[in-house]
């Protein structure tokens, strides 16, 4: 299994991130951990009983001073803009933090939803233009400054508290159980909401974790591929729509499959109890096949992405489990992609040689290597083919994949050579 296996390795350096202390209570979490950010913009409000904020906010004209809904305003230039009404947020949830300070948890989150409620745009499915719309990112920013420091028991209940006012459990059930983009307004609802709200504003790695974990784990594993698909995969630029046939049909590129890797980043290094690294193998292999099985070069370029060890016990816990073929092919198109990245090739050497350490005996070793030297010849043959009967299109796109294959081989065999004959002119 995968987590008997040793993943310490050093070829590219991995950067490790520390698991955030959430404090055990939000009294004090609340009162002395926001100590140390700006007060400048909440005044003599920062200490107020809740009895007399709810009096001034009366006084208010609906509110509107309070929550500003420029979310459309295209008049200011974009970052000046999008900086100050996510600012604006952050101290609006910095006040709500305080005022409802003495409130049970559930009681706080009633009260906040009572004033956000005015705020359309708040809502999941309150903006008829949501991609263009900064609405959900000062809702996230509100509540990533609300709930910062607070233990994991509370943020379970805002989680719950959320999936409660969206019906979000049901939404991501009617994607996960429906056909890949039969739903596709659905999906990019539930995208945007997941990843503005919930998990795009936190600095630790292990708020982001987990939040995640609380929107996948309630899923079996198919479904939670499938959620990690509609959350962090390809978009369409036109309308910012999943695309669910990129992986399947064309080779891609590091801007499709980074948000996947740096969520599987993030479950894998954190240390999270909930994921061991067979959870996270298991999801990966998964992923490979939403919505139907990818191509070998798409899997073997979210694996570079993913990193040294996610892609070390990937194909490590395929030699145990006795899949040396399927390793060997997958060798063959981590080499493509190191070619046409320009990504060093002894990597992917070391990589196969690290791996190799895995099989028990050396015949198993040496099946493995005579594997990798057939796979390196059937793929060539099969790029060969699609060549010789594509059409002009098809045959320019096979002929340029063919050409980065021989030349991949060529240079994984002077790496292998350099390895193996070095140590004879010492």
């Amino acid at each position: 299994m995968a987590s008997r296996i040793n993943t310490s390795f050093t070829l590219i350096p991995n950067q490790k991130y520390r698991r955030s202390n959430r404090r055990s209570n939000s009294y004090f979490s609340d009162t002395l951990g926001s100590e140390s950010q700006p007060l400048s913009t909440l005044g003599n409000f920062k200490a107020l009983p809740l009895e007399i904020f709810q009096i001034i906010l009366r006084y208010l004209s609906g509110s509107k001073r309070l929550l500003l809904q420029d979310f459309h305003n295209l008049e200011l230039p974009g970052k000046r803009q999008d900086s100050a009404i996510l600012e604006h947020y952050r101290s609006l949830g910095l006040l709500f933090k305080r005022c409802t300070l003495l409130l049970p948890t559930r009681e706080r989150l009633k009260y906040i939803h009572r004033i956000l409620a005015e705020v359309s745009c708040f809502k999941f499915n309150g903006c008829a233009a949501p991609i263009q719309c900064l609405g959900l990112p000062c809702y996230g920013m509100f509540l990533q400054t609300l709930t910062a420091g607070w233990d994991e028991l509370e943020c379970h209940r805002v989680y719950n508290f959320l999936c409660e006012l969206t019906d979000l459990s049901r939404k991501m059930q009617t994607v996960v159980c429906s056909k890949p983009g039969s739903a596709r307004k659905l999906e990019l609802r539930i995208r945007l909401f997941c990843r503005s709200v919930l998990l795009d504003h936190w600095i630790h790695q292990s708020d982001s974790a987990f939040w995640l974990t609380r929107i996948l784990k309630p899923w079996p594993m198919v479904n939670q591929a499938r959620l990690l698909y509609i959350i962090f995969g390809p978009i369409s630029p036109q309308d910012g729509q999943v695309v669910w046939q990129k992986m399947i049909e064309e080779s891609t590129d590091e801007s499709s499959l980074k948000g996947l890797a740096d969520a599987i980043k993030l479950l894998y290094d954190t240390g999270t109890k909930e994921w061991t690294a067979d959870d996270v193998i298991s999801l990966i292999d998964e992923l490979s096949v939403v919505p139907r099985e990818w191509l070998l070069e798409n899997n073997a370029r979210l694996l570079i992405l993913s990193g040294n060890n996610i892609c070390f016990t990937f194909m490590a816990s395929k030699a145990v489990n006795g899949r040396a073929i399927e390793l060997a092919k997958l060798i063959v198109f981590l080499a493509l992609v190191c070619e046409k990245e320009l990504y060093c090739m002894d990597w992917a050497v070391k990589m196969m040689q690290k791996v190799c350490k895995v099989f028990s005996t050396p015949v198993e070793r040496n099946n493995f290597l005579q594997s990798v030297a057939n796979a390196f010849a059937c793929v060539i043959m099969e790029m060969l083919q699609s060549v010789m009967s594509g059409d002009r299109d098809e045959d320019d796109r096979s002929f340029l994949n063919l050409f980065h294959l021989v030349h991949a081989q060529a240079n994984f065999h002077k790496e292998v050579l350099y390895l193996t004959m070095n140590p004879l002119s010492t």
